[in-house]
Parts: structure tokens; sequence; C-alpha cells
């Protein structure tokens, strides 16, 4: 059987979903993943039935939300697999993505399977992820940046430990001086 073709949005319709797609990530990144649909709806100044039409439910909306920001979070990493420094291209990828997650509360709570099973939402988002981030380890691994005996599973749990750490802090330097004793600890050094 045939596939229907799509019909393409009309101009204010694809207007409408773009506005969307950007206040709920917003809403997402501020609120988490929690917040209601109407919130959404009242914040882009649209009724609720226009989010339904361009999103027929609430998982639906973060799957496209969460699709694009992880495409864009293995995008970046990519481009750092060819830095001539690996050891300071895997530690700023993940300075980054702390300092993303304690902004980003549906990143964070993405990343640590909170309220949300990534794997089922955007199919094979987290393996990729999981894949370019552990290129990045083995190439600082390989350089003489990062201890041998790290694991990808380990500097994924470091990071949603930062997110978790990042929520419970009031300090707004206190993330920059964990990924520093994190830095410290994953640094190889020859005794």
């Amino acid at each position: 059987m045939a596939e229907k073709p799509t019909r393409a949005l009309r101009a204010d319709a694809a207007r409408n979903r773009a506005k969307l797609l950007d206040v709920a990530y917003r809403v997402f990144a501020e609120q988490g993943l929690s917040v209601p649909i109407d919130e959404i709806a009242r914040q882009a100044g649209v009724g609720a039935g226009t989010v339904y039409r361009h999103f027929p439910t609430k998982q639906a909306l973060y799957q496209a939300i969460a699709e694009a920001r992880f495409n864009s979070l293995i995008e970046r990493a990519e481009r750092l697999l060819d830095s001539e420094d690996p050891g300071a291209a895997f530690f700023g990828y993940f300075s980054s993505l702390v300092d993303e997650g304690g902004a980003d509360k549906g990143l964070a709570e993405a990343l640590a399977g909170l309220g949300i099973e990534l794997e089922q939402l955007v199919p094979g988002a987290e393996q990729r992820f999981k894949d370019v981030l552990g290129r990045l380890l083995t190439r600082a691994q390989q350089s003489g940046a990062v201890r041998p005996d790290v694991t990808v599973m380990d500097v994924k749990a470091l990071l949603v430990g930062c997110h978790a750490m990042d929520r419970q802090q009031d300090e707004s330097d206190a993330a920059r001086r964990i990924v520093a004793v994190i830095r410290d600890g994953l640094s190889w050094r020859v005794p």
C-alpha cells in the first residue's frame, strides 16, 4: 500500500508550528517535562487546539523537540572528532553538556531518563549520542588526556550526576567547581 504524500504546511501554519517548537523548547527547558500543554499554548499566544493540530500529544511535541535537540548535540560532538586536541575537545564538550543541562531541565531529565523513555521517544538517539561521546572519550584516552579505565557509561553517569547536583545547588559556580573536580578525576597522570 502506497503512503499518502504529506501536504506542505501553509505559511501561517508553518510559522505557528515553528513558534510552538521554540516556545515549547524554552518552557520545557525552564520548567521540565511536566509542564501542561495549555501553558505552552498560552505562552505561544495560541489556543490549545492549535498545539494539538500540530502535535496530537504532549509526547509528539516533546519528540519533535528532543529529536532536533539530540541531533544538534550529536552533530556538535561529531565536529569535535577532528580536533587537534582530543582532551580539550572531550572536556569542553562535557562541560558544555553540564552547562546546557543546568539551563535545560528537559534535556537533563531526558538524559537521566526521568519521566520519559528517550529510546521510545526518539529511537536510536541515545545510542547515537553514546556512540559519539564514546568516540570523543576514546580519542581523549588515546591522546593520554583521560584515564584508560573510564567508560562512556561512566561519563554519562557523571553528566547525569552533575545535572542532579545542579538542581540542588543555589550557587552559580557550583557546576564549574564540580566539572573541575571531575576533570581532575578523569585525567590521566602517570605516577
